[in-house]
């Protein structure tokens, strides 16, 4: 059984897709960001950073925190999504989208969605940065169906941040093989019922 502690954010739903491509067992718990639960003290103690998403492994006794390194530690508990031939292929995009992609969108959505109009400078450089990130999985998707050879736990990572391209003011079909491997995915039963699990 894994225990997960999430929300319905991008980070929270790479976690959820994965658990259900993999099919195994596991319950979720809501951690309401609204009401600020993700700083309450019980929380505090398996996330040192007040963040969603955790994972508790009952049957290992393990509690991992931050979403690049929980698809890690699932791809490879349960050697799914992380193939050995491709292993650092996969890694430096999981890490791309965690270093880049998420803090770069997730900018985006402050000044362009929840606060647009109260910074100019702050806009235009979310912009900037979003347009950067667009072109960077477009001109990988060129050449190749999936970032990493097949579907991996590279694709689960980045796919939740661009299925948000509406708020990073982003017309998907400018970038016709982002959206083509964005459509490509969404229609996976595992994404659709990982999507909407809190």
């Amino acid at each position: 059984m894994i225990k997960l502690y999430t929300a319905p954010t991008p980070n929270g739903r790479k976690i959820s897709i994965l658990l259900e491509e993999l099919k195994v067992e596991y319950k979720c718990i809501l951690v309401n960001l609204d009401k600020k639960e993700q700083f309450k003290k019980k929380f505090s103690k398996i996330s040192p950073t007040n963040k969603i998403p955790v994972i508790e492994d009952c049957e290992h006794k393990k509690i991992i925190f931050e979403s690049g390194a929980i698809l890690i530690y699932l791809a490879e508990k349960y050697k799914k999504y992380l193939p050995k031939n491709k292993y650092w292929e996969v890694l430096q995009w999981v890490v791309f989208q965690v270093a880049y992609v998420g803090p770069m969108l997730g900018q985006a959505h402050q000044y362009l969605y929840y606060n647009s109009g109260k910074s100019k400078f702050a806009e235009k450089k979310s912009r900037q940065y979003t347009k950067h990130v667009y072109e960077i999985l477009e001109k990988h998707l060129t050449n190749n169906i999936y970032f990493a050879g097949r579907y991996s736990i590279a694709d689960i990572a980045i796919w939740p941040w661009v299925d948000r391209h509406e708020r990073h003011q982003i017309k998907l079909n400018k970038y016709p093989n982002t959206e083509k491997w964005y459509k490509k995915i969404s229609k996976r039963p595992a994404v659709i019922k990982g999507y909407n699990v809190v």
